[in-house]
């Protein structure tokens, strides 16, 4: 752990941790709005035609894919770690990356996070302007690449703070933090307890269980934003809606990514320094 003691002291971290925790305290009163908006894809599912309840289908089984592989969803990392790194591609081994990150200050973490979360919500918000063209339509299509960009600042938030998603483990914490932005308070509260032992309970493949279902999230996310997709039907209008619409879903996932990703790392952290 040499040169650990120059990048944060407990006290710094215990702070960061109050605000990681009031920052899930802040994610618990969202159950109304979130039950309302499960509605309108309930109509949708009625006149929605066959070919694009298809392709939102493959969109649910390319998710099964990613936990499975990587599937066409998994990023080389070897970019993100170059912002810390210019030699980071020369690494072999998790010794390697684990003595690295080891000593790089989480706030270093913190600012290659956001970059990514602005970069991010930004490619969304042009991405949402363009499918908002189309109306319903063009659902067949921005929900498949919504759930892609999704998937991608997420795994590349986990390499920012030091977690590889090419490991399985991590692929499903991922996909937890997925669900989490789209569950309501119960779920929402579950969630937080999972993740409180996921170190302990990734070792014993427990998380595999615990996500009860990956279809069962893909759905939570689709019927979360349900409501809002039909204001992208509006001719023009649509444009503007699908432009908010996917900026605010890409910069909640950003936000949640790097808060429980944060977390883990922080509370690695302090276990660290009571070695020392």
């Amino acid at each position: 752990m040499e040169g650990f003691d120059e990048v944060e002291s407990a006290e710094y971290l215990l702070e960061e941790m109050k605000i990681i925790e009031a920052w899930e305290n802040d994610q618990k009163g969202l159950w109304f709005w979130e039950k309302i908006g499960r509605l309108p894809f309930l109509m949708l599912d009625k006149i929605t035609p066959k070919f694009i309840q298809d392709k939102i289908g493959l969109a649910i089984d390319e998710l099964g894919n990613y936990i499975q592989t990587g599937g066409q969803y998994l990023v080389k990392e070897e970019n993100i770690l170059k912002k810390f790194d210019a030699n980071a591609s020369l690494w072999t081994g998790d010794c390697h990356r684990k003595e690295f990150f080891d000593n790089i200050p989480i706030n270093k973490m913190d600012e290659m996070a956001d970059e990514i979360g602005i970069s991010r919500t930004k490619l969304a918000t042009i991405q949402g302007a363009t499918t908002g063209i189309g109306g319903i339509f063009t659902l067949a299509v921005d929900i498949p690449v919504l759930l892609g960009l999704s998937l991608k600042v997420l795994q590349e938030i986990s390499i920012c703070y030091g977690y590889d998603p090419k490991e399985k483990s991590e692929r499903i914490f991922i996909v937890k933090c997925l669900q989490f932005t789209s569950s309501d308070i119960v779920g929402k509260k579950a969630i937080l307890e999972e993740l409180s032992t996921y170190n302990q309970s990734k070792q014993n493949n427990q998380m595999i269980s615990q996500l009860q279902g990956w279809r069962e999230v893909v759905t939570t996310y689709r019927d979360s934003f349900g409501w809002k997709k039909l204001f992208q039907m509006i001719p023009i209008a649509g444009i503007i809606f699908g432009a908010v619409i996917n900026r605010s879903s890409i910069g909640d996932i950003a936000e949640t990514g790097k808060m429980l990703y944060r977390k883990r790392r922080i509370i690695e952290r302090m276990k660290q320094l009571e070695t020392i």
